[in-house]
């Protein structure tokens, strides 16, 4: 579970770290409130999604006046297909350089890490791999300060400000372990004069410990489409394609993804119907694909658990209902696949076996060949 930045600062500052002592606001005039204490300030987006910065999600404010114009311009703002509703009133900070610190789970070592650069920022995912340091933890040790001094000397800080740094290694790894993260970042953290402040903050929680962190408010990451997709009990991604995709089973659908775009196309969605799913889930989730209004529609189904009369009939079902008001391509091979493509070809809706025949179909179709 991914907490909300103002929930992560509020983590950070309760464990010891300077987080800019932020407050939130769900109105302008919240936010014109909490700038008359705080001062010039950054109106930030509360969002589960990065790269606010550059869509337009955080502005600055000298004034209060400022500050709740820019918070009426951010809340109920569309920010990558989620809805603001509240943001953040941080203090605006003078920041003399921009470090990056982590702590995640390295699931290939099956141990956590210690991720660190002097090169923090928006652009951390340029940043050369020689400019970035990394290292193991031994949970059975934990980290110290002198584990903290070594990381600080590796990325060239020296003096109170190394000695800063090193407390609070030590207090991330801290947080770490007491909310079983997967992941805790402080991206930038500041350097203001003689002290740091960690400018922005992430928290990922391993959602199978969630029974252990009652207090925490549970947040669910997804676009409003994503969220309704997901409670028929499917896996889905929004995408920003044409091409709208239904495939069963999580390999099945990167595959599909793949050859749609190898074709030339662009898919809309990520949607794995996965093993089973019976006739109602299955017609609830084309007629959500249809409401996103693609180009064209392509369904690829291999039987195994699923069965392809079943597929069949929750897509006969949706167009005698609603109707299916733009191309349609199918493929359709495996369990039960002879009843399958019979139901479809009485419902006028021709059958392939050919993935790659069926892609390239797709494509043609929602560039309007």
């Amino acid at each position: 579970m991914k907490l909300y930045e103002y929930l992560a600062k509020q983590i950070l500052a309760e464990n010891g770290i300077n987080a800019g002592g932020g407050k939130v606001a769900t109105t302008p005039e919240e936010a014109e409130a909490h700038a008359r204490e705080i001062g010039p300030c950054a109106i930030k987006a509360q969002v589960l999604v990065g790269g606010r910065g550059k869509a337009g999600g955080i502005k600055l404010a000298d004034t209060p006046e400022e500050a709740r114009e820019r918070a009426r311009e951010i809340l109920g703002m569309n920010l990558k297909g989620y809805i603001v509703d509240k943001v953040l009133v941080d203090p605006k900070l003078k920041i003399n350089r921009e470090l990056y610190v982590s702590v995640a789970l390295d699931q290939q070592a099956k141990k956590p890490i210690v991720i660190a650069s002097a090169m923090g920022g928006v652009n951390i995912e340029e940043v050369p791999e020689k400019d970035i340091v990394k290292r193991h933890v031994d949970i059975r040790l934990g980290v110290h300060p002198y584990f903290g001094r070594e990381i600080a000397r590796r990325i060239g800080l020296t003096g109170n400000i190394a000695r800063q740094f090193a407390d609070l290694v030590v207090n991330l790894y801290a947080i770490f372990r007491k909310y079983d993260a997967e992941l805790v970042e402080i991206n930038p953290l500041a350097v203001v004069g003689e002290k740091l402040v960690a400018a922005d903050g992430r928290l990922n929680i391993d959602d199978d410990s969630l029974f252990r962190h009652k207090g925490l408010p549970e947040t669910k990451e997804g676009t409003p489409l994503e969220l309704e997709v997901r409670s028929l009990g499917l896996a889905f991604v929004q995408l920003d394609g044409d091409i709208a995709v239904m495939a069963n089973g999580a390999g099945m659908a990167m595959g599909t993804l793949d050859t749609l775009a190898y074709y030339g196309g662009s898919p809309a969605n990520f949607l794995d119907a996965g093993g089973g799913a019976s006739v109602e889930p299955t017609a609830e989730a084309i007629k959500v694909l249809l409401h996103t209004n693609p180009r064209a529609m392509f369904i690829n189904i291999f039987g195994g658990i699923t069965r392809c009369d079943d597929v069949a009939k929750a897509i006969v079902q949706v167009k005698t209902s609603i109707g299916i008001p733009v191309p349609l391509v199918v493929r359709m091979v495996g369990t039960n696949e002879t009843e399958g493509v019979q139901i479809l070809k009485e419902a006028g809706i021709e059958a392939y076996r050919d993935m790659g025949e069926a892609a390239r179909k797709a494509v043609a179709l929602a560039k309007g060949a």
